[in-house]
């Protein structure tokens, strides 16, 4: 669909999805999202030229398919994957991407800290139809031979280039991070937990200097705007723990992420804002609303957050009631947690875990906010279960495999398709049938 189009932007040298919505354009990625949304084409380009809504589609991504995140759109989810130095494989990798589409990602993060990281994200890319995000402070310490003080401006520049070459359609830069912030993480429980804040902190803290990235921005727009890169500034201070949430090191680096997304905007550059962390759940609108005031309601993306730091093996449930809240209270994306947040790497099936519970999350948010056909799906799966229409039940649910798994171990396959009742309740204590029966009997007519 896009190779033509973009093919015109190139020759128009290469204008931005939010460059078009200024002008009055309807692009086609905006017309294939105002579908998918179910929503007028004329508002998609309306937020997009307000900066409440991006559509991240790198014009060498060819094969990906358009989405948005935003206010107006459905709450959207992210995965993480990608490698370390004490794992990484590229068939790993390519499977997490599978299981990501699988499940229902709506975007791919790539953050590898280990192997060939140019060839891991070649093929994470082509086999994704989703966008796909990196962060550029991995590779550009990486390159660096993971001395920090060999960063360079113009190995930075270098390294974003070459990942936008490739076809990644979102970064995630620590630009808001600014030194004169060190005295106010002194103050903190649990300090930077940031991989990339940690990072900043080491080379401002080494060379006495302001961020590089904070100090090259204009250089690093002119990028992003060749390519339609979005970008997504992230929170080098988000709160690694309740301790340290909503403190003056988190805020303040946000206004400054505020400052920096009007630059952005002045260049057509698309922006979305990353979000915490570690929030308890009386905090969680507060942060909705600052973010939205500070940054001028550019999309805001939340890490959970979590809602308390004592979940172990289980974050990815701790996390997804914050993001379910978030999402509920204006949140535009929510970054996924996994099983194994805090302990170590996802597999395959942690990836699958963690997607799950926030298509949970962002489904309930939509539910919540009045999403227009958003609650359709329960309806239908209520009237399946009322029926006892098994079948029809595996098909809505949001992992039709687990539930099917779930109800074999205890009804064989030759069994449910004709059982009007489950194994918890048995044929003799099923609600549903008791009711239908006493209905019958009383000739009482069930409304919908």
């Amino acid at each position: 669909m896009r190779r033509a189009w973009v093919e015109k932007r190139k020759k128009d040298n290469v204008r931005t999805q939010m460059y078009y919505a200024k002008q009055g354009i309807i692009t086609e990625e905006m017309e294939y999202v105002a579908k998918v949304e179910g929503l007028d084409p004329e508002l998609i380009r309306k937020e997009v030229a307000r900066g409440r809504m991006i559509i991240p589609a790198n014009i060498n991504h060819l094969h990906q398919k358009p989405m948005a995140i935003g206010i107006a759109a459905k709450t959207k989810i992210n995965a993480n994957i990608g490698s370390s130095a004490l794992a990484s494989d590229i068939e790993g990798e390519v499977e997490k991407v599978r299981v990501c589409q699988k499940y229902g990602a709506d975007t791919i993060m790539d953050l590898s800290t280990g192997g060939d990281l140019d060839a891991i994200r070649e093929e994470v890319i082509k086999h994704a139809e989703v966008p796909i995000g990196t962060v550029p402070i991995y590779q550009i310490l990486h390159d660096c031979n993971n001395k920090i003080e060999d960063l360079t401006i113009d190995k930075m520049l270098e390294v974003i280039e070459r990942q936008a070459k490739q076809g990644v359609s979102y970064f995630t830069i620590h630009a808001g991070f600014l030194l004169r912030f060190m005295p106010l993480v002194a103050k903190r429980k649990m300090g930077i937990v940031s991989r990339g804040g940690s990072l900043m902190a080491a080379w401002m803290m080494h060379y006495h200097k302001e961020n590089p990235f904070y100090t090259a921005f204009e250089d690093i727009l002119d990028i992003c705007r060749k390519y339609d890169v979005s970008l997504s500034l992230g929170d080098s201070l988000r709160p690694g723990c309740l301790a340290d949430a909503s403190d003056d090191a988190q805020l303040e680096e946000l206004k400054v992420l505020g400052e920096l997304t009007l630059k952005a905007w002045d260049k057509d550059v698309q922006v979305m804002i990353e979000g915490p962390g570690h929030v308890p759940m009386n905090q969680i609108e507060r942060n909705i609303k600052i973010e939205r005031d500070y940054c001028h309601e550019a999309p805001f993306y939340v890490l959970g957050p979590l809602v308390t730091d004592i979940a172990a093996g289980y974050d990815h449930l701790a996390s997804a009631i914050g993001a379910a809240m978030a999402g509920w209270y204006g949140a535009s994306m929510l970054c996924y947690v996994t099983p194994k947040e805090h302990l170590g790497l996802p597999n395959a099936e942690d990836v699958r875990e963690g997607i799950v519970a926030y298509k949970i999350a962002a489904h309930a948010a939509d539910i919540a906010r009045g999403r227009k056909g958003a609650r359709d799906i329960d309806d239908a799966m209520s009237e399946a279960r009322y029926r006892f229409d098994w079948n029809k039940q595996f098909e809505l649910a949001l992992d039709p495999d687990r539930a099917r798994e779930y109800h074999d171990e205890t009804l064989p396959q030759d069994v449910f398709k004709e059982a009007e009742f489950c194994s918890m309740c048995g044929p003799k204590f099923c609600s549903y049938k008791i009711t239908q029966t006493i209905m019958d009997e009383h000739g009482i007519e069930q409304g919908a």
